[in-house]
């Protein structure tokens, strides 16, 4: 691929290192502060002017007189766009026949189009269309919990760990945004995957016995790699630095010097990154994430700008359930080996079927099975 020369020499400044691919590696808070320097403070302000001083300014950069700014307001009026009665209400979603405006003719073939669809969406994909526009917009209450004018919003994505099928590598698990005031650690916290929640351990003699912790729980251990920078999590004493393997084996084969730094110490104006460039999230040891960053820009009034709502999911890909093998209707609870009374080795269960197959009237163990907790990935539809 052709590399696009840089014509400004701020670093600052993202520029295309291939085209249409990923940027060069850029400092986030100073990119912020370029935008800040540039604009003027009404362009990232929340407040709205009034409509008055709205077309004076706007009649000024037109360079139109005052009465042409005035014929043009009528003429644009929603008035004007008018296909009903005045003295009838309009229903926003019936296209009256034989539409004229353009807009009308393109939407009524839309109508007709999701009409001839032989099928309907699910409601997993009906709340994921509803995750962005529910939040758009939205401000908070409390102004302490106002996100501050010209503060810089960052989009994560994040991708399926690499153990799962390859079909998924190039889909997004979930899509966050984030302010840049927000710690790694936030956007750890933020970051649902299904190895956090497997209970460790075999379960046959003691199914109804609660597990003293899930993964999570026990192992707290993870980084994210970052322009050769590992930013670890350390903020609970059982943490350990699981980035020192890595570092030491790059020493060994003559590779560039990594350096560490803490997540929860980092916040995302501090780092330095890649629009478009794989990144990685490593935790339980060896379920590894590509994490890309989409987009950073400043954050404007029509965003949510509650404090609180965020890392803000906006996306949600939605994974198929694995159901129990011998009802086919609930999802699968538990995983046996060694199953006399399976139809297949290993096999899933529902917690219901699972019970009446495995255990007598006074929940004694029939048999010799294996049984382990079983979290299915679709837990986080």
């Amino acid at each position: 691929m052709a590399t696009k020369q840089m014509t400004d020499p701020n670093t600052n400044i993202p520029d295309y290192e291939y085209i249409d691919v990923n940027s060069k590696a850029f400092h986030i808070g100073s990119f912020r502060n370029e935008w800040l320097d540039r604009l003027k403070p009404c362009d990232f302000s929340y407040q709205q002017e009034d409509e008055e001083t709205l077309y004076a300014n706007l009649a000024k950069e037109m360079c139109v007189s005052a009465e042409t700014m005035a014929e043009l307001k009528s003429v644009c009026s929603l008035d004007s766009l008018r296909c009903h009665p005045e003295d009838q209400p309009p229903d926003t979603d019936v296209v009256p026949p034989d539409p004229t405006l353009k807009t009308l003719v393109q939407r009524k073939k839309r109508q007709d189009y999701k009409a001839s669809l032989k099928f309907n969406k699910n409601r997993h994909d009906l709340y994921a269309d509803e995750l962005e526009r529910l939040t758009v917009g939205r401000i908070s209450e409390e102004v302490a919990d106002m996100v501050p004018e010209g503060e810089v919003i960052v989009t994560v994505n994040v991708y399926y760990p690499a153990i799962f099928k390859k079909f998924n590598y190039v889909r997004p698990h979930m899509t966050l945004l984030m302010t840049g005031s927000h710690s790694l650690a936030d956007l750890r916290d933020a970051i649902c995957c299904v190895s956090d929640l497997q209970v460790c351990g075999e379960f046959s003699n003691t199914p109804d016995m609660a597990p003293d912790f899930i993964s999570k729980d026990h192992y707290k251990s993870a980084f994210f790699f970052f322009e050769g920078v590992f930013y670890n999590d350390m903020r609970f004493p059982e943490c350990q630095d699981i980035s020192m393997t890595t570092i030491e084996w790059a020493k060994s084969h003559n590779f560039p010097d990594y350096t560490q730094a803490k997540m929860e110490e980092t916040q995302l104006v501090d780092l330095k990154v890649k629009v478009g460039f794989p990144y990685l999230y490593c935790h339980q040891g060896d379920c590894e994430h590509l994490v890309i960053i989409t987009d950073v820009r400043l954050v404007h009034k029509n965003d949510c700008l509650d404090k609180k709502l965020y890392p803000l999911l906006t996306h949600k890909h939605r994974f198929l359930t694995q159901k129990c093998a011998v009802c086919h209707v609930f999802i699968g609870r538990w995983l046996t080996t060694n199953d006399q009374f399976a139809p297949s080795v290993p096999c899933l269960f529902c917690d219901k079927c699972f019970r009446m197959l495995h255990y007598d009237a006074e929940g004694n163990k029939l048999g010799d099975f294996l049984a382990y907790p079983y979290v299915d990935q679709g837990a986080f539809n």
